[in-house]
């Protein structure tokens, strides 16, 4: 198959969907399929022989406006688009994902007449310009990792003020997705937890939208049994992502003896943000450890093994990366039971343990038994990694899409033939 493979963010730092956009990329180029990615900055680094189409944009959303200008020139933003961009993004909305589909839609004419494209998967943009391009009559997929209300819901739990809430409604594009979603030709999603956030949220029935789970590289991500441990937990995540729950994390570490130590692995903790800031509340000081600058791959892959257990205290995950990496990696998992992590780590608590969401006790329980009990962590690290070369790899879930496209496609013929 021809596969345009749309990601607004490219770049794997970027987090999931540049992951995600990566690794299905280079396991269809793999099976012989031609794709061709349409990305947004930061761009993505693509296997060798891979098309990259870029989408450029000013950035003007990520920057304060005097640092913008410092580094360009202001004239190039004397066009309607940036004009809007850098408008909206004054009042606190977040444009990135409605602009990258305005721009694509305005290249979509000539690049599908050079290539010819049998499909175009959109990695969870969900923009109006997916309506225009599938309107010239290409099939569009998307996958909908989880639905963007989950932030929102989890940025009111922290911070209920009305302005807040206001604040935040206007930054997450929803119901611009809530429109786009129910009129594209299918929806995937990555677990089953988000199949169902998906019709809550987007009102399209469970039974319409095809779980296909991530993968997770085991080449790359596995035990490095020579590298000394250095904190008991570690925490890899965004941890002003309230969802990411490290507010319970710090809680049960306050909970348990002093000589337990936290790592955290996050390149972005502001000075006066929430971590700083829950370390002086539980008194904390000197026992959380911090790797804060942004990692290369093969240093992320590093940072799991210097940890005894790595915990995953998300309150929603829509699959759950810092969980499949660990456990690739040989490290014993304790995650909340809560969004896909069941699904992830497994309820039978043979590679990980999971405990009740919000439940600081409960994971400091869980942390102890663990940690007291050297040569049982030991055979859930190893039966962790074995679950993920079973369950999780690349190469099932870009053979499952490509079946779901080539579905698609016939549905989208005999509506036409019927038409």
């Amino acid at each position: 198959m021809r596969i345009a493979l749309l990601t607004y963010r490219g770049n794997m730092y970027c987090g999931g969907q540049g992951i995600y956009a990566a690794y299905l990329a280079r396991e269809w180029q793999r099976a012989g399929h031609e794709v061709h990615v349409i990305a947004g900055p930061p761009f993505p680094d693509l296997e060798a022989g891979i098309p990259l189409h870029e989408i450029e944009n000013e950035n003007v959303f990520g920057l304060p406006l005097a640092d913008w200008a410092r580094e360009n020139d202001p004239r190039r933003l004397l066009t309607p688009l940036n004009l809007w961009e850098l408008g909206v993004s004054r009042i606190g909305v977040f444009p990135e994902m409605q602009s990258f589909g305005f721009r694509l839609m305005r290249q979509w004419k000539r690049l599908q007449e050079k290539h010819r494209f049998d499909v175009v998967f959109d990695n969870q943009c969900l923009s109006w310009g997916l309506l225009g391009i599938r309107k010239m009559g290409v099939p569009v997929v998307s996958v909908i990792h989880h639905p963007l209300h989950i932030d929102r819901e989890a940025d009111f739990a922290v911070d209920p003020r009305l302005i807040k809430k206001i604040k935040r409604t206007l930054y997450f594009p929803l119901f611009m997705q809530q429109q786009v979603a129910p009129r594209l030709d299918k929806i995937v999603t990555v677990s089953e937890a988000s199949r169902f956030e998906i019709e809550k949220y987007f009102g399209i029935p469970e039974r319409d939208v095809e779980v296909v789970y991530n993968g997770t590289d085991a080449e790359l991500f596995h035990p490095h049994p020579e590298i000394q441990k250095e904190a008991d937990l570690i925490f890899i995540g965004r941890t002003e992502d309230r969802k990411k729950g490290i507010g319970t994390l710090l809680e049960a570490l306050s909970l348990l003896p002093e000589e337990v130590t936290l790592k955290i692995v996050d390149g972005r903790i502001p000075a006066d943000g929430l971590v700083p800031r829950l370390i002086s509340k539980f008194n904390l000081h000197g026992r959380v450890k911090f790797q804060d600058r942004f990692l290369e791959v093969d240093e992320l892959v590093r940072e799991y093994s210097t940890g005894r257990i790595a915990v995953v205290p998300s309150f929603f995950e829509g699959f759950g990366f810092p969980a499949s990496e660990a456990m690739a990696c040989g490290v014993p998992v304790i995650a909340n039971a809560a969004g896909a992590l069941p699904e992830v780590v497994g309820t039978d608590g043979e590679a990980g343990w999971l405990v009740p969401p919000r439940d600081a006790v409960a994971m400091a329980d869980a942390i102890r038994d663990i940690l007291s009990e050297p040569d049982k962590a030991a055979r859930m690290g190893a039966a962790a990694r074995e679950r993920v070369q079973q369950v999780f790899r690349w190469d099932q879930a870009a053979a499952q899409l490509v079946s779901v496209f080539e579905e698609t496609r016939r549905a989208t013929h005999r509506r036409s033939r019927a038409a």
